[in-house]
């Protein structure tokens, strides 16, 4: 067997009546099936209802700052830095935005990059979500930890640091 430009397989010494190019009925064969467009269609659907989608996004150069605002009116800005693609971006870089019709992307063409919304969210929300899920349990009093807090108490405390260095 060797192989063609196109990296197909073929028998050796055969040769194609149009010199070894692609047969037009190969060529008009779709690279995915009508189930599977349909598949991602309703992927897409259920994706774009069950979280945030895009209505606009803009640079404000004033704040230096990336304002993105949702379908449901909600808006949210961020720095340009908190984004690896957007870390060495200048201004000028950053004030053509463009929302992807799905709402679900931000494409910055100037710099040939792309965000993800629900990443972004994540990666931003994140950390404060977690932060106050922190404070939260640590703030909350049970029996247990009360009796805990006695007992210790009890004891004289928390004990002393050893000395050494």
């Amino acid at each position: 067997m060797e192989t063609t430009a196109d990296t197909r397989p073929r028998q050796a010494g055969a040769r194609a009546e149009n010199g070894g190019a692609r047969s037009a009925q190969a060529e008009a064969r779709p690279a995915i099936t009508d189930a599977q467009l349909r598949q991602a269609e309703a992927r897409m659907a259920a994706q774009r209802t069950a979280g945030p989608c895009a209505a606009s996004a803009r640079h404000d150069r004033a704040a230096g700052r990336i304002v993105i605002v949702l379908q449901n009116g909600v808006e949210l800005s961020f720095a340009p830095h908190l984004a690896p693609a957007l870390a060495q971006a200048g201004p000028d870089d950053l004030d053509r935005i463009e929302v992807a019709p799905s709402g679900l992307g931000l494409h910055f063409p100037r710099l040939d990059a792309d965000l993800y919304l629900p990443a972004l969210l994540a990666g931003v929300l994140s950390p404060w979500a977690a932060s106050l899920m922190g404070k939260a349990g640590g703030a909350r009093t049970s029996t247990a930890k009360a009796a805990a807090a006695r007992a210790n108490g009890c004891l004289g405390g928390r004990p002393r640091k050893q000395g050494g260095g």
